[in-house]
């Protein structure tokens, strides 16, 4: 076996980074079933200790055994994201089972959970919660409160696992686990089989006139690669299909593409409606297993928001304000369409290209001119350069860390003490071997390993606009905003002080995990932050103080409808769980009676949302969409105290650094957000840095 990289037991690198040169595809088996033979063994050792239960010999033993298993699925599920072909997503059919068979064994083992209940009663039931130290560097006082809520976190985790049920419902309990873990990977495969899938090769000029040059070129590329002899390949990834529903003057074609997009695994052969019956229908059994309603009540119990109610209020809240002005918003892009062309129906393929008409006639610029100023290489210095000034922090290229595809940049992050804080991957172009949208996902944690104290490696992944044979990569602004998103979850993770991984960095509760990712994109619209790195690829020269001022005049352009669509997938996510699954029998009536309240433009027949929604059927955010808002809300909030004091102000951002980001889940986030903010939240900051009241 010390053949097998995946199960080496030293990693002579300096870094300790995965040897992703030597992992080869029938590595993986045989590492998973070496894997599971040691945990297991390792659990029947845990179960049959003859010392009385202690921290240190079960909560603790748990969070650092397994070794071997937990390094081959981190390998495994980054690589079935970001770069797998077909069969090695196959192996998912596999390997998922194997591990949700195995996790449920342990949830569900009466021995193990007589220990864990017993460190519970020793150190946690009916004992004070330790407080939020005044002086955060009271070391001490913070691995007291981390080992009270590491110990509390694994009960209710036992319990939430099925650790009290009958044996015969544990028995449907795995099952269930083990199904679902099929269904899910099954699910995205058919997400981005229908993706890749589709191509639309234009070869009449006409039928692209309004398009930018720029834009040209890569569809060109694109098609040259794809071995057409001429014109232009547009696919469904998002670098692709947004440039074409915002500038191409043709509507047949955009009506085209919108419906491609709009209707991915949907009626087709890679459809997903049974999958989300299925996957409906098991989580519904699952929390009914364990005594609640529904799946949403089982979500909502381990959330900030602690309950539907709470969560629903929220966005209604929301709602009450951004319908109205979105309608108003609708309006006048509905008005514009008909003064210039003479259209009476406005449609979803119109929307971006009449929006986009509008803002330059209110502002006076196109966000195509952006894209000049916006070369991957310098969003990325500039990201780093704001970093920098935020919290201190040093960021260097490395070349000497194995990589899975040629692609991605590896970066070594240092304090700035020059103390090392951590390794991060850079991966953001896309390819048919990757999944769509853009993710930061983890490697290893910070905090205590079996052999130690260890730095975090993170990975941020995204499927932007790539360079051609013209041109170098060109963002976006929405791209640009797009990386530094997904770096504040990095920095999340890189600034992690912690001493239990099972705490640290992002392992935060679902509503909070967004505010650091959130928050991180505001520098992207500020002049102080613009001026350190918005140079013209070519000439080097300045982003125009006009352009800039324009640009930061119509960052609240459309608010309302931007609000109203992610509530629109927040309480579609929320409709899906709530609903008892015995009485949907057609997916796409259910999710047309869910999303008609938010409806702005008419539905669109052969169209689906719910078929391609990963996020909540193939990601972690079943039921918990909600929060994407939630966490918007508490990032307004934090982002006004840095918009009073100034946005590098550094009593702020090491405020912001001590008490959110370097905490983890040590404390509940209320107690977090609050110290920070000096106060609760301000339920108003969002509509109001959304121009909406």
């Amino acid at each position: 076996m010390q053949d097998n990289p995946l199960l080496r037991k030293e990693n002579t690198h300096r870094l300790k980074a995965i040897p992703f040169n030597e992992i080869k595809l029938e590595h993986f088996m045989p590492a998973f079933e070496e894997a599971l033979k040691l945990a297991r063994e390792e659990v029947e050792a845990l179960k049959n200790n003859p010392e009385p239960p202690t921290f240190e010999n079960s909560i603790l033993a748990m969070d650092l055994g397994g070794v071997e298993l937990n390094y081959a699925s981190t390998v495994y599920f980054n690589l079935l994201g970001a770069h797998s072909d077909a069969e090695f997503k196959a192996l998912a059919q596999k390997i998922s089972p194997m591990l949700a068979e195995f996790s449920s064994s342990i949830a569900t083992d009466p021995k193990i959970f007589e220990r864990v209940k017993a460190v519970y009663d020793q150190e946690v039931a009916g004992k004070a919660k330790p407080e939020l130290p005044k002086d955060m560097n009271d070391t001490e006082a913070i691995r007291a409160a981390e080992r009270y809520r590491m110990i509390e976190r694994r009960y209710h985790s036992f319990i939430r696992g099925g650790a009290l049920l009958s044996d015969t419902q544990k028995k449907r309990f795995t099952e269930i686990a083990m199904e679902l873990s099929r269904l899910s990977p099954k699910f995205s495969d058919n997400v981005l089989n229908a993706t890749n899938t589709f191509e639309l090769h234009i070869t009449d000029p006409k039928d692209v006139e309004g398009m930018p040059q720029g834009v040209l070129d890569a569809a060109e590329f694109t098609a040259k690669k794809k071995g057409k002899e001429s014109g232009w390949l547009f696919t469904l990834q998002p670098s692709s299909v947004m440039p074409l529903l915002t500038y191409c003057q043709n509507r047949e074609i955009r009506e085209k593409i919108s419906k491609a997009y709009s209707s991915r695994a949907f009626n087709d052969q890679f459809d997903n409606q049974e999958n989300i019956k299925l996957t409906l229908a098991l989580r519904q059994e699952r929390a009914q297993l364990l005594g609640y309603k529904n799946h949403a009540d089982y979500v909502l119990e381990d959330r900030m928001a602690a309950s539907v109610t709470n969560a629903r209020e929220f966005l209604d809240k929301i709602y009450d304000v951004a319908y109205p002005a979105a309608l108003k918003e609708r309006d006048e892009v509905a008005a514009l369409a008909k003064e210039l062309d003479g259209i009476d129906d406005l449609q979803s393929w119109d929307w971006s290209f009449y929006s986009n008409k509008l803002k330059e006639k209110l502002y006076a610029y196109d966000p195509e001119e952006l894209r000049p100023w916006f070369k991957v290489e310098n969003v990325i210095d500039g990201l780093f350069a704001v970093a920098k000034k935020i919290y201190g922090i040093n960021m260097k290229q490395v070349h000497d860390v194995p990589v899975y595809h040629e692609d991605v940049t590896t970066w070594e992050a240092h304090d700035a003490d020059g103390s090392y804080l951590g390794l991060l991957y850079i991966d953001l172009f896309p390819r048919e071997t990757k999944r769509g949208g853009a993710w930061k996902s983890s490697l290893q944690g910070q905090g205590l390993f079996h052999d130690g104290m260890r730095r975090p490696q993170v990975m941020i992944v995204g499927s932007l606009t790539p360079s051609t044979d013209k041109s170098p990569s060109l963002l976006r602004l929405d791209e640009a905003r797009t990386i530094f998103h997904e770096f504040g979850h990095a920095i999340h993770s890189l600034l992690a002080d912690g001493y239990y991984t099972a705490l640290s960095g992002t392992s935060v509760l679902w509503d909070f995990v967004e505010l650091p990712s959130q928050i991180m994109e505001n520098w992207l619209m500020e002049e102080e932050a613009l001026n350190l790195f918005a140079r013209h690829y070519e000439t080097g020269d300045a982003l125009p103080k006009e352009l800039l001022d324009k640009v930061i005049a119509a960052k609240n352009f459309n608010a309302a409808t931007a609000n109203i669509n992610q509530l629109r997938y927040a309480n579609l996510d929320f409709d899906w769980h709530l609903a008892d699954p015995a009485t949907i029998t057609d997916v796409n009536a259910f999710e047309k009676q869910a999303i008609a309240r938010y409806a702005l433009l008419p539905m669109v027949e052969g169209t689906n949302t719910s078929c391609a929604f990963a996020h909540i059927f193939a990601g972690g955010y079943a039921a918990g969409y909600y929060s994407y808002k939630w966490a918007e809300a508490l990032e307004a909030d934090a982002w006004s105290m840095f918009a009073e004091n100034g946005i590098f102000d550094q009593a702020t951002a090491q405020k912001f650094r001590k008490y959110i980001l370097s905490r983890g889940n040590s404390f509940h986030p209320q107690e977090l957000f609050e110290a920070f903010r000096g106060r609760p939240l301000d339920p108003t900051a969002l509509l109001k840095r959304d121009g909406l009241i």
